[in-house]
């Protein structure tokens, strides 16, 4: 049981560990946690319910997840080939476009939230 513990916190601290190398690493999550700390604060000033903090929560946690998957994407096509190369451009492009998507999806669910009736 000693060893399960002891595995599941390890997993835990390379989470963290990866969560830390997002935060201070990459630029464009700079945008993101500011954009979670103005909607947070804008969702506490409109006093949102529990649903719509619901809906906002997946929102954020979609686009920082989508943050997260093009930042190992790109990085691991780093490593593989650090000369230009079409397919490694295209799995690049679209491993962005899917944050693009997410946050597309985000600012919907916002305004939904703020402004819907």
């Amino acid at each position: 049981m000693k060893k399960f513990i002891r595995a599941r916190a390890r997993s835990f601290r390379f989470a963290f560990a990866g969560l830390k190398a997002l935060l201070f690493t990459e630029h464009n999550m700079w945008i993101h946690v500011l954009a979670t700390l103005v909607v947070v604060a804008a969702g506490q000033w409109r006093g949102l319910s529990t649903t719509q903090w619901s809906f906002i929560a997946l929102a954020i946690a979609l686009v920082w997840m989508a943050e997260g998957f093009n930042t190992a994407i790109e990085r691991l096509c780093n490593l593989v080939s650090r000369e230009q190369h079409p397919i490694i451009k295209q799995v690049k492009d679209i491993s962005a476009a899917a944050v693009l998507i997410a946050a597309l999806a985000a600012a919907i669910i916002g305004l939904l939230v703020f402004f819907g009736s």
